[in-house]
């Protein structure tokens, strides 16, 4: 949670950072290309990494859009991920990837995002990305090259102009419909109509982007099967990563992804193209040894997630959220979730010095507010203000929390009813909220994946008790390796990955 400070606005809205119009549509266009815990986003590999420049694209209006564009992106993935063995791994399974390709030619800048989150996507312009979460959960270099070459395959499809004719086709019909026939209730089926059509659209542009990177990395030699094994292992860490929380409610045929066991069996049947499983390099390795001490998790800047704690050392605060609750550190604030569908914003606000707290929270800000529920009172020897409000189907839970004389944080609960568990929550958390000591502080360090030997006598278990600062260690270990379930560690003297301090 790098960026603490609070952009104001209404509770209700998603709180989240919105580009200016025409360059963000099309980049946002082409950031929709894959999301989730799959390959997500769109477009191309490299020969250069990080900072060098990338050679100029044959579309002026593209390569505007993401030099445009870029910043924002890496910023709002906590900036740029610095590590020389690191980038010379990636660069490598990069440039292989680009000579197997169907356009050989195109050229891209490679950034390596400072983020937890499971993403690779790009931007108009050869601007690729891949987040360091992505790389500490592959396995090897043929795993990666899968999600460089999916992601190419949006490029030489020409996938992101097609989804933007698409969008815009949606748009026009639902407008034509709600202004010129004045007929709102018939602008939004139109409209809902049209998003299923975008979203059927999306899966089968996902469906072949993947066809496609299966058969770049057949051409350069890689494991043509590491695209459907690293699908089925991000599918594995969705599910870890998820559980306890409340799942979409949306139904399937608005999503704009096709279900992973489909998108796995039908890599499956294109990498049969070119020979039965155990064909092909996956460079296991040289790759782990690119990975060894990468940062996992958040990012020192960012402060910690510990479990159910909160911890920012230089912040010099922290908090916990209550069992069952799943917390996720974002740039721009800490969130969470709970089993009863209660979701948590933390973030920060900004109030001049000696501010009245329960001014702040009736000065506008708060849709629904019920002014009569604002009260004051202290936590931990911090000025606390509180209160509730209720607008557009939510209940909200609000508090806000001055430390010092300038730092003020507040935070956000929300639920589509006032559950009991809402209330307990909120009351629980805000109770929570403590200054860190020096020393607490200065104990805090960034979890990285360890790369380890396997010795004679050991077994999963002893493997797990290595693992350190993470939830359910034995279900996360199994996954960073891609250990199915009742399966034995592997053979002595083969490497596997740990977490640990």
């Amino acid at each position: 949670m790098a960026d603490f400070s609070a952009e104001g606005g209404n509770i209700s809205g998603t709180a989240r950072r919105r580009p200016g119009i025409a360059a963000a549509l099309l980049a946002a266009l082409w950031l929709a290309g894959c999301t989730t815990a799959s390959l997500e986003g769109t477009y191309g590999p490299p020969p250069t990494v990080a900072g060098a420049p990338a050679q100029p694209p044959a579309d002026p209006e593209q390569a505007r859009i993401g030099a445009e564009q870029h910043p924002r992106i890496v910023a709002s993935y906590g900036g740029i991920y610095h590590d020389d063995k690191l980038e010379q791994t990636l660069a490598r399974i990069v440039g292989r990837a680009v000579a197997a390709s169907d356009d050989p030619s195109q050229s891209y800048r490679i950034t390596i995002l400072n983020s937890p989150s499971v993403n690779a996507f790009a931007l108009p312009g050869g601007y690729l990305y891949v987040t360091r979460g992505l790389l500490a959960l592959a396995n090897d270099s043929s795993e990666v090259a899968a999600v460089i070459a999916h992601e190419m395959g949006h490029v030489t499809a020409n996938h992101a102009m097609q989804r933007q004719n698409k969008a815009q086709a949606a748009v026009i019909v639902s407008r034509v419909v709600t202004d010129v026939l004045q007929d709102g209730d018939a602008g939004k089926v139109a409209l809902a109509s049209s998003q299923r059509t975008l979203a059927a659209f999306s899966q089968q542009q996902e469906l072949e982007a993947d066809a496609i990177g299966v058969r770049t990395i057949g051409k350069a030699g890689y494991d043509p099967f590491a695209a459907a094994r690293f699908l089925d292992l991000m599918g594995r860490y969705s599910a870890y990563k998820s559980a306890g929380t409340v799942q979409d409610k949306r139904p399937d045929f608005l999503a704009s992804h096709p279900a992973t066991p489909q998108r796995v069996e039908l890599a499956i049947r294109a990498a049969r193209q070119f020979g039965a499983p155990g064909i092909g390099e996956v460079d296991r390795d040289r790759y782990l040894a690119g990975i060894n001490g990468i940062v996992y998790g958040d990012d020192p800047s960012q402060g910690f997630v510990r479990g159910k704690t909160f911890m920012h050392p230089s912040l010099g605060v922290g908090f916990a959220v209550p069992d069952g609750f799943v917390l996720d550190n974002t740039s721009d604030a800490v969130l969470a979730t709970g089993p009863d569908g209660t979701a948590l914003r933390f973030d920060g606000a900004n109030l001049p010095a000696g501010s009245s707290l329960a001014a702040y929270i009736a000065s506008g800000w708060v849709n629904g507010l019920d002014t009569t529920t604002i009260k004051t009172f202290t936590v931990n020897g911090l000025d606390v203000a509180s209160a509730r409000a209720e607008a557009k189907g939510w209940v909200f839970r609000i508090a806000v929390i001055r430390v010092g004389d300038s730092a003020t944080y507040r935070f956000i609960f929300a639920n589509e009813s006032d559950t009991p568990g809402l209330e307990k929550a909120a009351n629980a958390t805000v109770a929570s909220f403590r200054r860190l000591t020096p020393q607490e502080a200065a104990a805090l360090q960034p979890l990285r994946i360890r790369i380890v030997t396997v010795q004679p006598g050991d077994t999963i278990a002893s493997m797990t008790a290595r693992m350190h600062g993470v939830e359910r260690p034995e279900d996360l270990f199994l996954i960073l390796n891609d250990i199915k379930p009742g399966a034995g560690l592997p053979a002595v003297g083969e490497k596997v990955k740990i977490v640990g301090e």
